[in-house]
C-alpha cells in the first residue's frame, strides 16, 4: 500500500509512497488520511493521461528561478513590453513569491495579491500585473515545470471606462499653433493620419512620397529602461503606408523648409531632438507638449488622443471598418470595432433624423403621436 500511517511525537501523519516513471521513489506527507488519498488519486490520474509533472522539479524551482527562465526565453520581445516584464516580476511579484517553489503557489494566493493590488492601483493597471504573472505561471506549464498554473479562477476589478478627448478642428489649430514650430505639424500628422507616438517619431524625411502623396510607417521610436530603441514596427498590420491628403503633403513640405530639411536628408528624421537624435517621449511630454496644451487650454489632452481623433473622424465620414482597420494599423479588428461601437454625438442625432424621417414623415413635429387609447378617448368626448 502506497500509504503509510506514522505517529510523531505531536500527531499522526500520512506518508504517500510513490515512483516516477523512470523508477524512482517520491514522498509526501499530510495531516490527513483523505488529504493523502486524493494526492495518491491525483498523482495516479495525471500519470494515466500523461500530464504528470515531476514534484521534485516544481519542488525544486522557485518562483525567482523561474522568473529568471522566463524572461530569458521571452528575449525576442520587444524592449518595453520586457521592461514591463522585468518592472512587474522585481516591483510586484518577486518580493512575495520570490523563495517560494513554483508548485507551492496556490489560486488563493494569486487572488491575495490581486487583492492587494487593488487596494494600491487602478484596476487597468492591476490587471496589467496580472497579465504578466498569468504569462510567467502559463510559460511554466508549458514546459512541464508545474502541472497547473494558480493563475485560475482569480477575479479581476472591472475598467471603468474613461471619456476620452476628441479634438474638434478648431481645437487642434490652437494646440498646433502652441506647439514650438519644430513640431507643429506632428499634432496634424497623429490627427489626420492616426499615428501613434512612437510611429511619428520614427518617420524620416525619405518616409514621406511628396509626388505619391503617402507616407510609409516602417519604424518606431520606443524607450525602455532609460534607454531608446528605434526599430520596426510590433506588427505586420503596423507596417503600413498610407495615402496623405494633399494638405498634409503642403504642410510637411513647409515643416522641411522651416527646419532646413531636403530630400537629400533621407535618413535624418523629421520630428528629431534637439541634438538631432530620435525623440524621446517622456522628454517631449515634459517639455513641449504638456506646456503646449495648457496654454491652449486643452490640459487633457494626450498625444494619444489625437489617433483616437483620426479614428473617430473616419466613423464620422463613413470609412469602412476593415479600411479603418489597416490605416489605424490593428492587428485585431476588435480593436478598431470598439471605436465603431461608440457613436458620436452628431451621428446619434443623424440617426434619430433618419428614424424619424422614415417613420413620422407625415406627423407634426411639435405634436407627438397619439397612442390608441388616446384616440379612444377622443372619440367618446
Amino acid at each position: 500500500m502506497s500509504i503509510r500511517k506514522r505517529t510523531t511525537k505531536t500527531r499522526t501523519v500520512y506518508d504517500v509512497r510513490l515512483r516516477t516513471p523512470a523508477g524512482r521513489q517520491y514522498e509526501k506527507t499530510f495531516h490527513t488520511k483523505k488529504e493523502a488519498q486524493q494526492y495518491e488519486a491525483d498523482q495516479l490520474s495525471a500519470r494515466a493521461h500523461g500530464t504528470w509533472i515531476d514534484p521534485q522539479r516544481s519542488a525544486g524551482t522557485t518562483v525567482r528561478q523561474w522568473a529568471a527562465t522566463w524572461r530569458d526565453l521571452t528575449r525576442h520581445k520587444a524592449p518595453t513590453s520586457r521592461e514591463t516584464d522585468r518592472t512587474v516580476l522585481d516591483c510586484h511579484v518577486l518580493p512575495r513569491f520570490g523563495d517560494v517553489a513554483m508548485g507551492d503557489v496556490t489560486p488563493l494566493d494569486i487572488q491575495a495579491l490581486v487583492a492587494d493590488w487593488r487596494d494600491k492601483y487602478a484596476a487597468s493597471t492591476v490587471r496589467r500585473y496580472y497579465g504578466v504573472t498569468r504569462a510567467m505561471f502559463n510559460a511554466a506549464v508549458q514546459t512541464d515545470v508545474i502541472g497547473r498554473s494558480p493563475c485560475r479562477g482569480v477575479k479581476l476589478p472591472e475598467v471603468t471606462e474613461t471619456e476620452h478627448v476628441i479634438l474638434e478642428p478648431t481645437q487642434l489649430d490652437r494646440l498646433a499653433n502652441e506647439l514650438p514650430t519644430k513640431y507643429r505639424a506632428m499634432a496634424y500628422v497623429g490627427a489626420v493620419l492616426g499615428l501613434r507616438f512612437e510611429e511619428v517619431a520614427g518617420l524620416r524625411v525619405s518616409s514621406v512620397d511628396f509626388l505619391g502623396r503617402t507616407i510609409s510607417i516602417s519604424e518606431t521610436v520606443t524607450s525602455a529602461g532609460g534607454k531608446i530603441y528605434v526599430g520596426p514596427p510590433k506588427t505586420k498590420a503596423a507596417r503600413r503606408t498610407l495615402a496623405c491628403p494633399g494638405a498634409l503633403i503642403d504642410l510637411l513640405a513647409e515643416h522641411m523648409q522651416a527646419t532646413g530639411l531636403t530630400a537629400a536628408d533621407g535618413d535624418a528624421f523629421l520630428f528629431p531632438d534637439s541634438k538631432g537624435g530620435p525623440l524621446r517621449y517622456s522628454n517631449f511630454l515634459r517639455r513641449v507638449w504638456t506646456p503646449a496644451r495648457e496654454r491652449a487650454g486643452l490640459p487633457d489632452v494626450g498625444f494619444h488622443d489625437l489617433r483616437r481623433t483620426a479614428i473617430t473622424a473616419m466613423v464620422a465620414a463613413g470609412v469602412d471598418v476593415r479600411t479603418a482597420q489597416a490605416r489605424a494599423g490593428h492587428s485585431d479588428p476588435r480593436m478598431t470595432l470598439s471605436v465603431y461601437a461608440k457613436a458620436t454625438t452628431d451621428g446619434d442625432r443623424a440617426a434619430a433624423a433618419a428614424i424619424g424621417d422614415h417613420f413620422l414623415s407625415s406627423k407634426d413635429d411639435t405634436t407627438p403621436p397619439c397612442s390608441a387609447a388616446c384616440q379612444e378617448r377622443r372619440r367618446h368626448g
